[in-house]
């Protein structure tokens, strides 16, 4: 499973990734964290604000930080 962290690296960004971590590691799963923070690549993934987040290629948020127990449902729910 690969989960997607759309943004330049500001806090907000650093928080999302820092959920996501949390949520993978509470939910056992074998995924990998890629952060993306080419401008170019956020657009083209079709992030209108960031963060942004991403499970196996399908943009989940953008704009927020979603807390842990929502990022679980979305990888539990491509398990």
């Amino acid at each position: 499973m690969k989960i997607e962290v759309y943004g330049t690296g500001c806090a907000n960004c650093q928080a999302l990734e820092k959920n996501a971590k949390k949520a993978i590691e509470e939910s056992g799963v074998d995924a990998e964290i890629v952060k993306i923070q080419e401008m170019d690549q956020i657009l083209e993934a079709g992030i209108t604000g960031t963060p942004g987040l991403g499970v196996d290629g399908e943009i989940k948020s953008t704009g927020r930080i979603p807390p842990v127990e929502e990022i679980k449902k979305w990888i539990e729910s491509k398990k």
